[in-house]
């Protein structure tokens, strides 16, 4: 995957088959966010889940590193008006939650640093690989921010309690190691092998039933923020029974091939 680009911009969409990657694209700025990137992320999302022939979803940035996270000259402006606050203040927080509902499985390519709110963007992905020489942190306290009530939800339910509490609380920067152990990162690989791990595991995304996968991940979404839909989720699974997928799954095992989903 190229690490360049000829001109900073907002996200960039490629497709490659099933595969959808979106890169964002300031380099120089270490990708960090501008407020005109959140509403193109929020387009890219909405036409990669209307895409039926996308099975996964790749996001990494450009450069030596992830994103330095949401421009905090646009937080200090922000603060100026509560009205603005609010407006702007949500419109990151919908960005993430928005990826973490998407209905296609989603990989964060992590290809270095990852910076205040972005690590809450790779953690709304469900899985994340990253290479050995990755570093993060979570700088509200020291910038005297009090993070929004859903990101610090995730780090949580996705990390622990006490996990979060060090990350949140000591905005110390830890490395790709300890990323690893608290569970932050799915994988960590040298940035050789980087691209071989993400190809592999989107492939193994991309084969399997994507109904199915989609409902399962909505599924493990709500049980994991304590909001399951208990009903929805069983009638998934009565016409998961009924349904094409598990047809053409059964009839592959049978003749010892890859199913065609």
């Amino acid at each position: 995957m190229p690490d360049t680009a000829d001109a900073a911009s907002s996200p960039v969409l490629e497709i490659s088959g099933p595969r959808a990657t979106i890169r964002l694209n300031r380099p120089k700025h270490l990708n960090r966010l501008q407020a005109e990137d959140l509403g193109e992320l929020v387009k890219l999302f909405d036409r990669v889940e209307a895409d039926p022939d996308i099975r996964v979803l790749v996001l990494t940035g450009t450069g030596r590193a992830f994103s330095a996270g949401y421009d905090l000259n646009s937080v200090a402006e922000r603060a100026i008006s509560v009205n603005e606050q609010q407006s702007a203040g949500s419109a990151f927080e919908i960005v993430v939650n928005r990826l973490e509902d998407l209905g296609v499985p989603t990989i964060c390519r992590l290809n270095g640093g990852v910076y205040g709110g972005s690590t809450d963007l790779a953690l709304a992905c469900d899985f994340r690989i990253g290479v050995d020489t990755a570093e993060m942190f979570m700088p509200a306290a020291r910038l005297g921010l009090h993070y929004y009530r859903s990101g610090i939800k995730r780090y949580v339910t996705r990390l622990g309690v006490d996990n979060a509490k060090k990350l949140f609380l000591t905005a110390q920067k830890i490395t790709a190691p300890e990323m690893l152990r608290i569970g932050y990162l799915t994988a960590m690989v040298p940035v050789e092998t980087l691209d071989e791990e993400v190809d592999k595991l989107a492939s193994i995304l991309a084969g399997n039933a994507p109904n199915a996968m989609r409902g399962m991940k909505h599924a493990i979404n709500e049980f994991a923020r304590g909001e399951l839909d208990e009903r929805a989720a069983d009638q998934r699974h009565r016409d998961s029974m009924r349904g094409d997928e598990i047809k053409e799954g059964i009839k592959a095992f049978a003749e010892k091939r890859l199913p065609n989903f």
